[in-house]
């Protein structure tokens, strides 16, 4: 039977191993940060309750690049390894470590999309479908041969919340597909084709900031891009902040005045900038 680990800090990451052990797999190792680090980080979860569960070794790291990592690969004699929801990019010694190397999942339809932000991107951009794919994984980001896509389509109404959703419905039904073919190292791997490769910059919270030089669809896309579980959209007021979680727009009236209409929020809370 082949040893399996997990590494993962993520609610996505989280979906994925309990997914592993409903269609009856076991993992041999779990891996995630100190309890201290990235608590801010969108979907933060901890492995404590489910590694007791089922009686599986955690280690709380941090750095996947850590010794301690490679040495726990080891010991444990770990043939693959699952690297889900993290944003460190593992260097050569840890995608070695593991006896057949390391598979991630990109919240994307690789090569398109590489990098960060993949889901307020895909809103932003007006992409008509994204998806995610697994991956094994090479020293690039999110640059290895790919084991398997599914694809989630989009519309104009999609929100950061639905489409996060979607993308943890996705990672499990990845996951439950491809799990049996790991396993019996039945899989099929497919070299990305690099002309159609492109990446995605990371996103800040004060990349969410509504201006009155937008049209009512920049602004109605940057709101649902960033909504739960992102820090919101938002627009200076004076010595205010309006936190924007969902809008509507009007080409006639409304609170806040673009360049071809205005954008009225729905769910927001109001902040005040302190002098």
């Amino acid at each position: 039977m082949k040893k399996m680990a997990f590494a993962t800090c993520v609610k996505l990451g989280l979906s994925c191993i309990e997914e592993i052990y409903r269609i009856g797999g076991e993992l041999d190792l779990l891996i995630t940060l100190k309890d201290e680090k990235a608590k801010k980080k969108s979907g933060r979860i901890y492995l404590d309750d489910i590694a007791s569960r089922y009686n599986v070794p955690l280690i709380k790291i941090d750095n996947i690049n850590d010794h301690e990592v490679v040495e726990a690969l080891k010991k444990y004699r770990i043939d693959w390894l699952f690297i889900i929801g993290w944003s460190q990019i593992a260097k050569k010694e840890v995608l070695e470590t593991p006896t057949y190397g390391c598979i991630g999942m990109h919240p994307t339809l690789l090569p398109k999309g590489r990098g960060r932000a993949a889901i307020p991107w895909a809103i932003i951009k007006g992409l008509k479908e994204t998806g995610v794919t697994m991956f094994k994984m090479d020293e690039g980001v999110d640059t290895g041969d790919i084991i398997g896509k599914g694809v989630i389509p989009l519309d104009n109404k999609t929100t950061a919340t639905e489409l996060y959703q979607k993308v943890n419905d996705m990672h499990i039904k990845l996951i439950s597909r491809y799990w049996d073919d790991i396993i019996n190292n039945n899989i099929t791997l497919t070299k990305q084709n690099e002309e159609e490769a492109t990446e995605w910059p990371r996103r800040k919270p004060e990349d969410g900031e509504i201006f009155p030089s937008m049209t009512m669809d920049e602004a109605d896309k940057m709101v649902r891009a960033v909504t739960h579980p992102y820090p919101g959209a938002f627009y200076r007021d004076g010595d205010t902040i309006i936190r924007i979680w969902s809008a509507d727009v009007n080409e006639e009236k409304g609170k806040i005045k673009l360049k071809d209409g205005y954008l009225n929020p729905v769910d927001y809370e109001v902040e005040y900038v302190d002098e």
